[in-house]
């Protein structure tokens, strides 16, 4: 999604008796005129059933409500990510984008008629509850979806902090739905988290593209080296289940992962201003470290572009199962100071020419997601497991953060492999040298 600031979009007056007029589009630095054609028997359509819905509708419906209502129609019709934006969606919009925003902690689009979670964001209230990508929103608090717009299913998810709300769930594998219950909480979403894992292994997991993603990055590759002395060996980037978010701060992402002037990601639309391309800087703040990216049927939008650009360039080995598969540019366009919309305005492709919408990312490696065995025939036996075993008390100290990390990666599987790779790349660039 990208922002267009302060620009006024002068419409011209759509007479009912007019075949043409002009739509005018200003801002800083340029003034567009494009002359179009309206369709006058459409038109005329319109207006009979304004009239008729003013003189015969059950109750009173303002002007406002109903030319909200038509435009929301006409932009949702287009595709699922084309939307209206009232004074509140605008807010909540221009808030999310910053990292805080009250509601389930949900990512959805429409499919079928109902709303299909993209992905829970870690850590929220539906993240906790079990909510998976890939279910099917098919009732809200005891009332159906089929029919709604998604704006309205999101109204109907957002509440009062504290609120409970019962999601009724259609998933894959399950035999009826699933009522899963979930309380609203004000959301913080924090975009970036990392930490030291395994032998000196940077594991950084990017939940969301946000306004300062990018910045949050680079603060934990520093981070990382510091604690590590200089030591780390690679990097795991961990992008399963990432919706998206903000194109800055996708191209920020790669470009801190290549080195050289190259393309990142291009844009290409219907008029100049939807063509786009995005180049890097030169610095590769990883210093060449090998990288695996961590991707599922989640990882949507954004950490897509950041996928398909580390795998085109080389730069990374792309692990996990294929992606969501949106590969379109959204642009918020301001109609008054409160109001906007937001409109698909191009394709972004990887820095190769792929287009990635509705197909995604293919990880260079396959690994689907499940539990590593802890069953007796699967582990192998060692001296720590015989019984009355001599103690190594030299590393008694670190006994209860390698506990923790063991007991992540037996829990994780493709973070597992993910490790497993990072430690064969190693073993193989030694034996280079």
């Amino acid at each position: 999604m990208k922002f267009i600031k302060n620009k006024n979009i002068l419409f011209g007056f759509l007479a009912i008796f007019s075949i043409s007029t002009l739509f005018y589009f200003k801002d800083s630095n340029h003034a567009y005129a494009a002359k179009t054609n309206l369709p006058l028997n459409q038109l005329q359509a319109f207006s009979e059933v304004y009239l008729k819905i003013k003189q015969n509708y059950v109750q009173d419906v303002s002007d406002k409500e109903l030319f909200d209502n038509a435009i929301k129609g006409m932009l949702e019709g287009l595709d699922p990510h084309s939307t209206f934006l009232n004074e509140k969606d605008f807010k909540d919009l221009k808030i999310g984008t910053k990292g805080e925003f009250g509601g389930l902690g949900i990512e959805v689009t429409m499919e079928d008629g109902f709303v299909k979670v993209i992905t829970p964001i870690d850590d929220t209230p539906a993240f906790k509850a079990g909510v998976k990508p890939g279910d099917l929103i098919i009732e809200i608090d005891g009332g159906s979806v089929k029919g709604l717009s998604l704006n309205q299913a999101v109204d109907l998810m957002r509440g009062k902090v504290g609120e409970p709300i019962l999601l009724s769930i259609a998933r894959k594998g399950e035999n009826g739905p699933l009522e899963i219950k979930i309380v609203r909480a004000k959301i913080k979403v924090k975009s970036v988290k990392y930490e030291i894992i395994h032998e000196n292994y940077g594991y950084i997991r990017i939940s969301s593209f946000q306004n300062k993603t990018g910045k949050n990055l680079y603060d934990a590759i520093s981070d990382l080296n510091s604690k590590s002395k200089g030591n780390i060996k690679g990097y795991v980037i961990d992008m399963r289940n990432n919706p998206g978010g903000v194109l800055g701060a996708a191209v920020d992402v790669s470009d801190a992962f290549i080195k050289g002037k190259k393309k990142l990601v291009f844009t290409k639309g219907r008029s100049e201003d939807a063509m786009y391309e995005f180049k890097s800087n030169n610095i590769d703040l990883a210093e060449e470290k090998p990288i695996v990216v961590l991707i599922n049927g989640g990882s949507a939008s954004a950490s897509e572009i950041v996928a398909g650009a580390l795998q085109d360039h080389k730069r990374a080995i792309i692990m996990g199962t294929q992606s969501f598969g949106k590969g379109s540019v959204q642009t918020i366009l301001p109609i008054t100071s409160k109001t906007a919309v937001k409109i698909t305005t191009a394709r972004y492709y990887t820095p190769n020419g792929r287009s990635i919408q509705a197909t995604g990312i293919t990880p260079d490696i396959i690994v689907k997601d499940r539990e590593l065995s802890s069953s007796l025939d699967n582990k192998m036996l060692k001296e720590s497991d015989l019984k009355g075993h001599l103690k190594n008390s030299d590393k008694k100290k670190n006994e209860d953060v390698k506990e923790a990390q063991d007991k992540r990666l037996e829990k994780d599987y493709q973070l597992s492999e993910a490790i497993n790779l990072l430690k064969g790349l190693n073993i193989m660039s030694s034996n280079k040298n």
